[in-house]
């Protein structure tokens, strides 16, 4: 089935013009995950044919503002048009009290369970799963808790031969389980190996994996290699290299040469400095180490 991506925002600390914060909206099938809640999110989501009360899942990456201070009013509005059903959050732990504190200065009680899911920063964990997909967390090198995300499909279950269905009466189970890959055992006793009654799904399995800010670190490699597609920030260009590492920050280049590094299959480059005017320049710099490099910019759709 795959994924779609819609930016929402891809700017840095300081919204500037029509650029917001970081804010990203990915959905598959009839899933709807929201990644990253800069300030006034909320605002645009309509505006990107995005319900506000079909997301059911929202992963904030660490706690500096340009990535959550929309939040709140996210979980606010839901609140007001009257949403009944769970809202899964899974955030680093010091943002459930953070949240907690404002809905009590303002005497709000949602109307909705908002389940919180702490995050942690120090290795990889699996964060949710069901039959087609997982999410998972991985630490980045920001210099406060920060999490990277990969949504990965699993494999489709594989298809069984028609002539073998004809042939033989299957229980549901028995079909699931033959599905799911394994041989079946006639009334007879006959053993029919999986492979000769079925055939792989023609679905390929899709990823995306999220780097939000980040110094260059090469240590991300395992846990992003062969995506499809590869979020990574490029707070600056080359030519700020060391501003970008006192800030714990990456530049274009690097970003591509993490892209390069990890096999991705497509780089999406974001979260600008305000400084710069325009984001051909991130686009060019970066295409100078990676073949296939695509700028976020607000109102962007990218199939997976």
């Amino acid at each position: 089935m795959g994924f779609t991506l819609t930016v929402i925002g891809c700017g840095s600390a300081t919204p500037v013009g029509h650029r917001l914060s970081s804010a990203f909206i990915l959905k598959r099938e009839n899933q709807t995950f929201m990644i990253d809640c800069g300030e006034a999110s909320q605002l645009f989501l309509k505006d990107h044919q995005v319900r506000m009360q079909r997301i059911g899942q929202i992963y904030i990456s660490h706690l500096h503002g340009d990535h959550f201070f929309g939040l709140v009013g996210l979980l606010s509005s839901m609140h007001l048009f009257g949403r009944k059903h769970p809202l899964h959050l899974f955030a680093p732990p010091a943002l459930e009290q953070i949240i907690q504190m404002q809905l009590d200065a303002g005497g709000t009680v949602l109307q909705y369970p908002l389940v919180f899911h702490p995050t942690q920063d120090r290795t990889e964990a699996l964060l949710y799963e069901d039959d087609g997909l997982e999410v998972r967390s991985f630490p980045l090198n920001h210099g406060l808790p920060t999490t990277g995300f990969l949504f990965r499909e699993k494999e489709r279950q594989r298809s069984i031969s028609k002539t073998f269905l004809e042939e033989h009466s299957l229980s549901p189970e028995e079909m699931w389980r033959i599905r799911r890959g394994e041989d079946y055992t006639d009334q007879q006793g006959v053993v029919w190996p999986n492979a000769e009654i079925t055939r792989p799904s023609r679905l390929t399995p899709k990823s995306f994996a999220y780097c939000s800010d980040t110094i260059y670190d090469e240590s991300i490699i395992p846990y992003i290699r062969n995506v499809d597609l590869l979020y990574h920030e490029t707070t600056f260009l080359e030519g700020e290299a060391e501003l970008a590492e006192s800030r714990f920050h990456t530049t274009a280049r690097q970003a591509a040469m993490i892209a390069k590094k990890a096999e991705a299959k497509k780089l999406l480059v974001g979260h600008y400095s305000a400084r710069y005017k325009g984001i051909q320049c991130f686009v060019d710099e970066a295409s100078e180490i990676f073949d296939d490099v695509v700028a976020a910019s607000e109102g962007l759709v990218l199939d997976i």
